[in-house]
């Protein structure tokens, strides 16, 4: 307290003594030329005035005072004392006396706020100049590290903590004595701001999306606390610019790894076409011979229809395989949706399936816009699905209703039960439910392309009814545009 009071009294001594000086010059010189009372106070009140924009509030209300009891001992009646004995004379002081003090105090407010205002424009601009670095840094570089070590040069800060709490990863720049990492990491977990005065230091909490995403400290962060507010709010960005640039990198990489892997899928099924071709050709060359033995004539024949089968299961990959890659864009015609479920019933039916199909309204022509081939393949998607995820024995029911602008069809099966959770992912790429994707083989990919070709028809496929525990009935609805009345008249 002595030591600041020294400094104090030194600086006030320092800012009063030109203006001592200045009253002690006009003094003389009014005094000796016999100038009256109101021109001396006139000067008098110009020193004040000077004194107000040099000098602090304090030498500059002593100065004022100084020159009132100048105007009292030396210009007036009687002189050289302090003693006043004409009642204007008093009047004429105490306006003079009230006069100083309020030209100081203003003067000194002015001064005060030019300051401050100077101070917020100078934080402005640094923030500025912050703003514009961390936009130039480099996402593919640490940009988290970067952003805290230009903060940190930018307002000539001791030390500066970045904490992300998605990956529990700390930045620092300069050196602190305090813990300042686990400060940050603490402030982040109870989600409150501080400021501590002892070790001048401010700790804020990072939000984003509603959640606390991280906190940032900054030590040394004097006269600048204006600053405090946006830089926290900056850091969040980065935060968050660094989030989205790894997402989006990895959305990249997914892309480009997804593009691999449809390519190899497409040179593979293309290079399995002419070998199977072949196979089936001659196959089907030695069964029309004659010539063979009933034992040889069978295995012609099962050689043919599994040559056949892994030739249709190449289309198929090839097909789904040009699907992933390109958007879908169907060719339109009328297409007999109740014919196209009859087929492929009866499709299944003949390859062994060991279900039960029963079909609701097949009968009725029902005529749809659609791509004849695309929608074929969707159908036999659910279709497909149904027996493969139905309980062995149970029956596959298929219902054909026509609405007033859609074809509804319904493909039901009793199966395992579907987690509610997981009931809004089944029509994800590459998504298979918890509960059969160990013992049930799959891609993961025919509820994917069907509710892909499905939505580039104007339709939607939708899980109606998923099966639980009590009740293991699984309903799949596919809803397609019908065919407008004037397109159906030849």
């Amino acid at each position: 307290m002595i030591k600041g009071y020294r400094i104090n009294f030194s600086g006030f001594a320092v800012s009063a003594i030109f203006g001592c000086i200045a009253v002690g010059s006009i003094t003389y010189v009014c005094f000796r030329f016999h100038l009256n009372l109101t021109i001396t106070s006139f000067l008098y009140l110009i020193v004040v005035v000077l004194q107000s924009l040099l000098g602090n509030f304090a030498s500059s209300t002593f100065v004022s005072l100084l020159t009132v009891a100048c105007l009292d001992f030396f210009f007036t009646q009687p002189l050289f004392s302090f003693e006043i004995t004409n009642p204007l004379d008093i009047l004429a002081l105490i306006s003079y006396l009230i006069t100083g003090l309020v030209i100081t105090r203003l003067t000194t407010r002015a001064r005060k706020e030019a300051a401050i205002s100077n101070n917020h424009r100078s934080v402005v601009d640094r923030l500025y100049q912050v703003a514009k670095q961390l936009l130039a840094l480099d996402p593919e570089n640490d940009v988290l590290q970067g952003s805290v070590e230009r903060v940190r040069e930018s307002f000539d800060l001791k030390a500066v903590c970045l904490f992300d709490a998605v990956d529990g990863k700390f930045y620092v720049a300069g050196s602190s004595r305090e813990d300042l990492a686990a400060r940050t990491k603490s402030a982040c977990h109870l989600g409150a701001d501080a400021d501590d005065t002892a070790i001048r230091t401010s700790l804020r909490c990072l939000r984003g999306a509603g959640k606390n995403i991280g906190a940032v400290a900054f030590e040394g962060l004097y006269g600048n606390e204006l600053a405090i507010g946006p830089l926290a709010a900056l850091a969040a960005a980065m935060v968050e610019r660094n989030r989205a640039f790894q997402s989006a990198s990895q959305a990249a990489a997914a892309a480009q790894a997804e593009v691999f892997r449809a390519a190899v899928l497409d040179a593979l099924a293309h290079q399995f076409k002419t070998p199977l071709a072949t196979i089936l050709t001659a196959a089907g060359g030695l069964r029309e011979t004659h010539s063979l033995l009933p034992q040889q004539q069978e295995l012609a024949e099962l050689i043919e229809a599994e040559t056949s089968r892994l030739n249709g299961l190449t289309s198929k990959l090839l097909r789904t395989s040009q699907l992933d890659q390109d958007e879908i864009k169907p060719r339109l015609e009328r297409t007999d949706i109740s014919r196209l479920v009859r087929d492929l019933v009866h499709q299944h039916c003949r390859e062994g399936a060991d279900r039960k199909f029963r079909i609701t309204n097949g009968s009725i022509s029902t005529q749809v816009l659609a791509d004849p081939n695309l929608l074929e393949l969707a159908l036999k998607q659910l279709l497909d699905n149904a027996c493969k995820y139905s309980l062995p024995g149970t029956g596959v029911e298929v219902s054909i209703e026509s609405g007033d602008e859609h074809a509804t069809v319904r493909v039901m099966n009793s199966g395992s039960p579907i987690p509610e959770e997981e009931r809004v992912r089944i029509f994800e790429r590459f998504y298979r439910c918890s509960e059969t994707q160990h013992r049930t083989p799959g891609s993961g990919l025919g509820l994917y392309f069907a509710h892909k070709i499905i939505c580039a028809h104007g339709g939607n496929v939708e899980l109606e009814a998923a099966s639980t525990v009590s009740d293991k009935k699984t309903v799949f609805r596919l809803t397609v545009p019908l065919a407008r009345s004037e397109m159906l008249t030849t």
